[in-house]
């Protein structure tokens, strides 16, 4: 019996302990299965697979470049095979390129208005505006490792012959606007040398001593047939390839959504004479706005100084009074005297004539009004400093008059004391006087 009843309490314990792992089984499976449906809940991801994979192309598209396509009005000559396969290769990866494609039209909304502007302005063909985007990106604080610099990327010793000099901390060659007008009178002036615009743009790449030299010992006086650095032999057919694409986007399957692309950024000028730096953390506090803001919209300022001088500096739209007040009341309470000139450029058409030094465009808010080299309130001063110094001069020369008079008055005494001397020998006088009488008779005897 005992042993039996140890049977049945083991028996017991067995059958409860089997229900308790039988339990959390089932309830790992009810967890586990949560969406309704069972079997057809496990087989919905197979059936959602095959929509995923629907959604992304079996294969990319074939893009073939164009048969024809000139720069700048002159025919490329593609039916050389060595020509072709060339400008292929630059096409090629360009057109494949997605997303810097994409960023090449968002900026362009930006900065080729302004570009065609000036073009147009220049008298010069379309296609050059595609230089600035195989220089730079369209990025005004690009940067090579050689040196050349801003949107159009020139050397020092070409930027400070065409205008872009580098003074200290502020390097115009940043400025986009200046370096824009400054790259095309090089590039015109390289074709009316070469009168080609391949070889003209194939010098603004390598230089104009390089395409020489090359030219003469080569004996060739054609782009394409030239051997030039690995750079400049791609340079041109990568031009070629960006017009291709970006002159007509939608043939190669690019379309940017009408408002999706960087608009013009609209800026307040403001020109300061300044007689020691300033900091630009000042600046950007005196307009209420950032750091990052003021150094973006004046990549010209290469240092966190703006340094002792004239300048105009871009501020965001609507801030140009601000900063004049707040910059003037700063400058008294530091005891300083600055010259300040706000000018506020909202404009939207371009200027029809007008040479750049007095109608400039702006990337940001074209047409851009002439900068006053001196603010107006200077050219009172200075006018008024003139009409002291006259005046000072004037009488300064008032004891020269004196002397003058002082001369006039011995010249009268002397006269006197000569007058005075004939009195005193009249004898003389008279016998010269009879003596005359009588020669004047002779000729009647």
């Amino acid at each position: 019996m005992r042993c039996w009843g140890k049977r049945v309490r083991s028996g017991a314990a067995a059958a409860v302990l089997l229900l308790c792992v039988c339990g959390c089984a089932s309830q790992q499976t009810t967890n586990t299965v949560q969406p309704a449906g069972g079997a057809q809940a496990q087989q919905s991801p197979q059936a959602i697979a095959p929509a995923a994979v629907s959604s992304v192309p079996a294969f990319i598209p074939y893009m073939p470049p164009p048969n024809i396509i000139d720069l700048c009005g002159e025919p490329v000559p593609l039916d050389r095979q060595d020509v072709y396969e060339r400008f292929d290769k630059e096409f090629t990866l360009v057109v494949y390129n997605h997303a810097q494609v994409y960023l090449w039209l968002k900026r362009m909304e930006r900065y080729f208005p302004t570009i065609e502007e000036r073009l147009r302005y220049y008298d010069l063909p379309d296609d050059l505006k595609y230089v600035a985007i195989v220089e730079s990106d369209l990025l005004p604080n690009a940067c090579s490792p050689k040196g050349a610099a801003g949107p159009w990327q020139f050397m020092p010793s070409t930027g400070a012959a065409y205008g872009l000099e580098q003074r200290g901390s502020v390097d115009k060659r940043y400025d986009f606007e200046h370096s824009t007008d400054s790259a095309f009178l090089l590039l015109k002036d390289l074709y009316k040398k070469y009168h080609n615009w391949s070889l003209a743009i194939a010098a603004y790449n390598c230089g104009d001593k390089r395409i020489l030299d090359e030219s003469r010992s080569q004996g060739v006086r054609s782009y394409y047939d030239l051997k030039l650095p690995l750079e400049t032999e791609r340079y041109v057919f990568r031009i070629l390839a960006i017009k291709a694409v970006l002159s007509n986007p939608k043939r190669y399957g690019y379309e940017l959504p009408k408002g999706w692309g960087y608009q013009e950024m609209k800026v307040d000028r403001v020109n300061v004479s300044l007689s020691r730096p300033v900091s630009i953390q000042t600046i950007a506090s005196s307009a209420g706005t950032t750091y990052r803001e003021i150094k973006s919209l004046n990549p010209i300022f290469r240092s966190d100084d703006i340094p002792a001088g004239n300048h105009e500096i871009k501020l965001p739209p609507g801030t140009g009074k601000v900063f004049q007040q707040n910059f003037r009341t700063g400058l008294a309470a530091s005891g300083r005297n600055e010259s300040l000139e706000t000018q506020t450029a909202m404009g939207q058409d371009s200027p029809s004539s007008g040479s750049p030094a007095e109608t400039r465009v702006s990337a940001y808010a074209p047409p851009r009004l002439a900068a006053a080299a001196v603010p107006a309130k200077a050219d009172s001063r200075k006018a008024k400093q003139k009409t002291k110094l006259t005046k000072a001069g004037h009488s300064k020369a008032k004891p020269k008059s004196g002397s003058a008079k002082a001369r006039s008055h011995e010249t009268k005494q002397q006269t006197r004391l000569a007058k005075a001397g004939s009195a005193k020998a009249p004898k003389g006088t008279k016998s010269k006087k009879a003596g005359s009488s009588k020669a004047k008779k002779k000729p009647g005897n």
